[in-house]
């Protein structure tokens, strides 16, 4: 059997007394979907941030491609392929479109950041972002300034971004987070063609969007794992319908 491109084991973050994430451990393979859904307060927001290493966990290991990074940076997460849609950067409104996706190509090469020398001038800068941009379909904006995207626009950008530093695993925190029901159809269809080519673990509270997209789903409650399977499994499963989706379906 082949081993897991990302393997969770025993991970904890607590914040005082208070247990946020309690043993979770789970594994993602290459090319799978796999969704993190639990009601509000579950810790599915800590876990990722312990998952692209932007927040130290107390205990546990995180293994990624094979390599233990558990103590590795947020910054060095990213370098080895695993990047964080939404948080890696924050979108420069007063950029155009393809100067944010090319920083973020300029990053994955090292570059000092010469700002005298714009990224979006440098032709492999430029044609790596295009091809970042073309799969998120923004390729027709561009040289539109970021700030005039709408706001599912600016997730398929921040998705971009993401691809654009060479990612082969990306962590998705509710990427149809205050989107309208257009946008939300292009975004689901969006992570339905980039889950052929690329490993995704999703954060979403949107369960039509989780069920039609999973390969499996994981079900955090109260900082624990309470189930782990297929979106099936996990709509029947007793425990998961008492604590989290029968009150979805009450509510």
């Amino acid at each position: 059997m082949r081993e897991p491109l990302l393997a969770v084991t025993d991970l904890r973050k607590s914040f005082g007394a208070l247990a946020v994430t309690d043993g979770v451990s789970f594994d993602v393979h290459g090319n799978e979907l796999h969704a993190i859904i639990g009601p509000n307060g579950a810790g599915k927001t800590t876990l990722i941030h312990q998952l692209s290493g932007n927040l130290a966990s107390d205990s546990g290991k995180v293994r990624f491609a094979g390599e233990d990074i558990t103590k590795l940076s947020m910054v060095e997460r990213v370098r080895r392929g695993l990047a964080r849609s939404f948080q890696i950067t924050s979108i420069l409104d007063g950029f155009t479109v393809i100067e944010n996706a090319a920083m973020a190509v300029q990053a994955r090469s090292g570059s000092s950041f010469r700002f005298l020398r714009p990224a979006s001038k440098e032709r492999r800068l430029n044609d790596e972002a295009m091809a970042a941009l073309a799969r998120v379909k923004l390729d027709d904006r561009a040289h539109r300034r970021a700030g005039s995207l709408s706001h599912g626009e600016k997730r398929q950008l921040e998705i971009a971004i993401a691809l654009a530093t060479g990612a082969k695993l990306l962590l998705l925190d509710e990427p149809l987070a205050g989107t309208g029901h257009e946008e939300s159809a292009v975004l689901v269809a969006l992570m339905q063609e980039l889950k052929q080519t690329h490993t995704i673990v999703l954060i979403e509270h949107d369960m039509d969007a989780v069920f039609a997209l999973a390969d499996r789903v994981s079900v955090l409650v109260y900082g624990r794992l309470i189930a782990t399977g297929t979106p099936e499994e996990v709509r029947t499963h007793p425990e998961v319908r008492a604590a989290y989706l029968g009150e979805e379906e009450a509510a």
